[in-house]
């Protein structure tokens, strides 16, 4: 069954003059205007989740004296941000469970304001179907979701705990959430569709004869200097418009990569030859009608994007996949206007799949890399991951590996036999004293069919190299099939077990790193390089049904795997696709890109991140080791316990505060959404942002 067509919420009601801030008497008049700019408490850029979770600290804080007045300013949508804006293709799924899903803080989150309580995304969706009716804030708060749209119903009705909803559908909570929190009184907010371009500092001088704010605009040095109460900051965006106030919250969350030469080469070269080429991006912004259906597509990049382009170019143009014994044994019917997608990645592989248990997955539980070996290591300071910690990771994962095959599979390994399920003791042994070159003999040693090996140092790629198109077409059937019983017998699936394996694993070396006992060369290098990656391949694939529609596709012809090391040239007015299967070469007419951005402030499209950095009012984090190495790393640089922005000197800005994705090297796992009981860096930042905001905000000199 199909999904309805996408349909746009209503606009956002805004004050008449959506750059004006209604206030209540004791503020400044919303008429007074200080350096061109009208005036609020706090800007917050970005409207997401982590806008929205910083107004609900600000309500829980609470200024008793008078609201706060708040603008937020997002490029596409206050309340959803890009993200999760409301207005995109039903095809485009959530990778996290409904169950993992809130706006408020619990007990679990160590933070020092108050804990408030509010619906999760189940509990919403249930009030949906229920009819329960929804906070709605005063006229006087200044901002309200609007009227909920028609298919919100039928979508919340599909909500379990362990189900992917719609990124729409979760837009829609962040949005109503936010209208529930201004319910509560405390703050009187403006949206505002834009986006910013600068952060420019001012000083406000009062008059001794009129009581008027006079203003005038400080050097960059007297800016970076400025920590008086009588500074406060302009934030201008690029159609002109400019909020003046005490404090600037910056929460853009993953913010784009600026075009690389290839792009721009790639863009050039399809102008000149009439290709289509769709460069890499968010796919909710992208124009995928101009996809030619009926030929033959490269599309580069296996990651999380790639499952959404998939959807919406089959799927999303009445392709239906129907189900044969089970959920997800499907058939695909062709609608005749989807393209041949030929694809492929450097890794060669897409992201693995989550599994399918009909309730939330049970937690790995692990047997060499126990919490109390991650707790011992994270009180050594400085050790390389390559060296002292991935090996141990390793061997946990051939330990998940054989235990599931000794439990589910006993036939493959014969002489592993065991009451209890678990390996025998000395193979356990073994295994932990095993170099990591070691660990692959060991599972031939033991494992008789060779479809059940397992090459550690490649679980994020095939393990065969360079091989004919038909034993890559054979591999390829078998790693169908792994897929497939990863997804419909996770507990039986040695596949299965290592993702899960990773899922706990990843968490434990982020404390390690937060600990310093990894040096930081090798946590740049290592931990956010190679093995964030092989986390994401492994722990953050799609939702089950999206690979088992990939399967469909595949074994429909739709979609053809083309192996690891892809490359793309332009030659003789075609895009050129070659990988490392031999004898593969494939000219097409249009290629698309579906590489996702890391969230990389060095290289992103953000103007105010630009500006900021290229002036050197921002610099990037680098960290230092006790041999003095300094490793660099791809995100702002801000102070550890209160977020300011750090300048090239090194100087804070007390009245800039950066939470989340740009500054995610000092705010680890701040990246990740809030779910209930686990602790949350992303709450934990926003509730410390709104406290620097509401001590400014009360220290501040009146305007008006």
């Amino acid at each position: 069954m199909t999904r309805p067509t996408p349909t746009p919420l209503p606009p956002t009601p805004l004050p008449a003059d959506s750059s004006v801030v209604t206030g209540a008497p004791t503020f400044a008049d919303s008429s007074v205007v200080t350096d061109g700019a009208l005036s609020a408490d706090v800007v917050i850029v970005g409207g997401g989740p982590r806008a929205a979770s910083v107004v609900e600290r600000l309500t829980a804080r609470g200024t008793p004296e008078r609201p706060v007045r708040v603008v937020v300013v997002d490029r596409f949508e206050v309340g959803a941000g890009a993200t999760w804006r409301t207005d995109q293709s039903p095809q485009l799924l959530n990778n996290t469970y409904s169950a993992h899903t809130t706006i408020y803080p619990d007990d679990s989150t160590p933070m020092s304001g108050p804990v408030t309580t509010g619906p999760d995304l189940v509990q919403w969706a249930r009030d949906v179907v229920a009819g329960v009716p929804r906070p709605t804030a005063p006229a006087s708060a200044g901002w309200s979701a609007g009227s909920r749209p028609d298919w919100v119903a039928e979508e919340a009705a599909a909500v379990q705990p362990w189900s992917y909803p719609t990124r729409r559908l979760q837009g829609v909570y962040f949005r109503e959430q936010l209208e529930a929190i201004l319910a509560r009184g405390g703050v009187e907010l403006t949206a505002v569709v834009g986006t910013v371009v600068d952060i420019e500092p001012v000083t406000a001088e009062l008059s001794a004869e009129e009581g008027a704010p006079a203003t005038r605009e400080l050097s960059a040095e007297e800016g970076a200097l400025s920590a008086g109460s009588e500074s406060r900051r302009v934030v201008r965006l690029a159609d002109g418009r400019a909020f003046s106030a005490a404090a600037v919250v910056l929460a853009q969350g993953m913010v784009q990569a600026e075009r690389s030469r290839q792009t721009e080469e790639r863009v050039a070269a399809a102008e000149d030859h009439g290709l289509v080429y769709v460069e890499p991006g968010m796919p909710a912004e992208r124009d995928w009608d101009v996809v030619p259906g009926g030929q033959d597509v490269v599309v580069a990049g296996l990651g999380a994007n790639f499952f959404d382009v998939v959807a919406v170019l089959t799927a999303g143009r009445g392709g239906r996949f129907v189900p044969g014994d089970s959920p997800f044994d499907l058939t695909y019917l062709p609608s005749g206007r989807e393209p041949r997608l030929l694809v492929g990645s450097r890794r060669g592989l897409p992201y693995r799949s989550k599994s399918w248990y009909g309730a939330l997955p049970p937690r790995y539980t692990p047997r060499l890399a126990t919490p109390e070996w991650f707790a011992a290591a994270a009180t050594v300071p400085d050790q390389d991951f390559a060296r002292d910690v991935w090996p141990q990771l390793a061997r946990e994962f051939v330990v998940a590996h054989l235990t599931t095959l000794v439990r589910h599979h006993p036939a493959t390994v014969p002489s592993l036999t065991a009451d209890d399920g678990e390996l025998p003791a000395g193979l356990l042994a073994r295994l932990a004293a095993a170099d990591v070159s070691e660990l692959d003999g060991l599972v031939r040693d033991v494992v008789v069919d060779p479809a059940r090996h397992l090459d550690v140092e490649r679980l994020d790629r095939p393990d065969v190299r360079l091989p004919s198109p038909e034993a890559w077409r054979a591999w390829t059937e078998r790693w169908v099939a792994a897929e497939h019983e990863s997804i419909t017998r996770p507990l039986a699936s040695p596949r299965a077990e290592v993702n899960r394996a990773m899922a706990v694993l990843r968490g434990q070396v982020a404390g390690l790193v937060r600990a310093g006992a990894i040096h930081p060369a090798s946590a740049v290098r290592d931990v956010n390089g190679w093995f964030g990656t092989l986390g994401l391949a492994l722990a953050s694939g799609p939702p089950p049904e999206r690979t088992a529609q990939l399967l469909a596709l595949v074994r429909a012809g739709v979609v053809e795997l083309l192996g690891e090391g892809l490359s793309v040239t332009v030659e003789r007015g075609r895009f050129v696709a070659r990988t490392q299967v031999i004898g593969r070469e494939h000219r097409v007419r249009a290629f698309v890109e579906t590489r996702m951005s890391k969230g990389h402030a060095d290289v992103t499209d953000d103007p105010l991140l630009r500006s900021l950095l290229d002036s050197g009012r921002a610099r990037l984090h680098a960290r230092t080791g006790p041999d003095g190495t300094v490793a660099a790393t791809r995100t702002l640089d801000v102070t550890p316990e209160e977020f300011h922005l750090l300048d090239a000197a090194g100087r804070p800005d007390p009245r800039v505060v950066v939470i989340g994705i740009p500054a995610g090297d000092v705010q680890p796992g701040s990246a990740i959404g809030a779910t209930p009981g686990v602790p949350s860096p992303l709450i934990a930042g926003a509730d410390r942002a709104a406290a620097q905001v509401l001590a400014l905000v009360r220290e501040a000199v009146p305007v008006g």
